[in-house]
């Protein structure tokens, strides 16, 4: 995903204005993540799996834990496209970050990782 998230502080912002701009908000980045899972061509996980993230920043502004909120989108981007049956327990068994700082490709890379 190019780009970045919203982070925390920003959702907070936008919820605090109206319930719908923030609900608007966070179906486009879900559809978006959903849409470029399809075109990646992403095989759907058929068992239980680690979403390992890794977060490239335009700069170290946020904190890591406010950045990682993004991972809401990606989770549910990736259940929209049938990459995942479920964000829930039943398919996720944990969630890795890493964070880097990339000024010209601010980025998320993900990778999901089958447990046998």
């Amino acid at each position: 995903m190019l780009g970045s998230f919203p982070g925390l502080n920003n959702i907070v912002e936008t919820a605090k204005r109206h319930w719908a701009v923030y609900s608007t908000e966070k179906k486009q980045k879900t559809t978006s993540v959903a849409i470029m899972a399809r075109a990646a061509g992403l095989e759907p996980v058929t068992g239980k799996c680690v979403v390992r993230c890794l977060w490239f920043e335009k700069d170290k502004r946020r904190d890591p834990d406010n950045i990682r909120v993004g991972i809401k989108y990606i989770l549910d981007g990736l259940v929209e496209a049938g990459v995942l049956p479920t964000d829930g327990w039943k398919c996720i068994t944990g969630l890795e970050d890493r964070f880097h700082v990339d000024k010209e490709r601010p980025r998320v890379e993900i990778e999901i990782i089958e447990e046998p």
